[in-house]
């Protein structure tokens, strides 16, 4: 990163890591559950220079606090405070948002919430939209409701290998550098995660929300982004998205599970192609916007450039 801002939010500190911090458009990257905005490094590097990118730590990950009340702090009703504070503290009315799982539905709420639709400009979802398999959510809340404790760093890290083999990520020096950003040392010598493991506790005390009525009511362009083997996400409710919203821009990245770690071209240019594209038609007749934009990008994967 170029730059990090703190931002005091009721009791917690959060961070925001900054990359291109004097570009003249700015994006918001929100990371997943357990992850940390460190994981956008090479999303911002393939964006290029052009984009300020604004990636926040959510309380509980990475640079922030850990909530002394987790019941009150970790829900997306506080990280929804936490997202106007931001966009309040950077003055930013306006802001394309690009989120991966749990970032992705907190876009997603904030574009359908009236009181916030109107900050939201365009909206990419990376591997999660409003209905999501219940038996991968579950392994999801019981792997990170626990502690995790490794002996040695290099436990850690093949572990890292073992669940977040959905990210795609492919070199040893990539899962090194994530493995570096992901760990954190114990007062005994020991290693574990960088996040509270009290950040699964959300699962149990989030209020439930009819999502598909907020996916209904969202007004701004849409793109959707599937890993090919997504657990989360299925090819059928990409399909269902498309059809409640016809304008959508969908992306499915093979060799992925959940999620893609946007961190190649084949996977940020359609993004930055999607970020990048004029200022959206009326929402009666995005279907053709969507039509031509599906249309390109195929003819880009002809072309070996996908």
């Amino acid at each position: 990163m170029d730059a990090l801002t703190l931002l005091r939010v009721r009791e917690l500190e959060v961070a925001v890591r900054i990359w291109h911090p004097q570009a003249p458009r700015t994006v918001i990257a929100w990371h997943g559950l357990a992850r940390h905005g460190g994981d956008f490094a090479d999303f911002a590097r393939e964006l290029g220079p052009g984009w300020r990118v604004l990636a926040p730590d959510t309380p509980g990950r990475g640079l922030s606090s850990w909530s002394l009340y987790p019941s009150h702090d970790y829900l997306y009703s506080h990280y929804m405070t936490i997202a106007v504070a931001l966009l309040d503290h950077f003055g930013l009315e306006r802001v394309p948002w690009v989120g991966t799982s749990m970032g992705g539905l907190l876009g997603m709420l904030l574009a359908a919430e009236p009181a916030t639709a109107g900050r939201i400009e365009r909206l990419v979802l990376n591997d999660v939209g409003p209905e999501l398999d219940p038996d991968g959510l579950a392994a999801l809340g019981a792997y990170f409701g626990v502690p995790h404790r490794f002996c040695r760093f290099s436990e850690l890290e093949a572990e890292l290998r073992r669940h977040y083999a959905g990210f795609g990520i492919e070199g040893d020096d990539a899962w090194r550098r994530l493995a570096l950003s992901s760990a954190r040392r114990l007062p005994d010598g020991s290693w574990t995660y960088h996040y509270d493991p009290r950040i699964g506790e959300q699962f149990v005390h989030d209020t439930p929300r009819d999502t598909w009525a907020d996916w209904q009511a969202i007004r701004c362009p849409l793109m959707v982004v599937r890993g090919e083997s997504s657990p989360l996400l299925s090819a059928e409710s990409v399909s269902r998205m498309g059809d409640s919203q016809p304008g959508l821009v969908s992306l499915e990245v093979p060799g992925c599970g959940h999620a893609p770690m946007l961190d190649r071209p084949r996977q940020v240019g359609p993004i930055d192609d999607f970020l990048s594209a004029s200022p959206a038609l009326p929402h009666a007749v995005t279907p053709l916007a969507g039509w031509w934009r599906r249309g390109r990008r195929w003819l880009r994967q002809l072309g070996g450039r996908a």
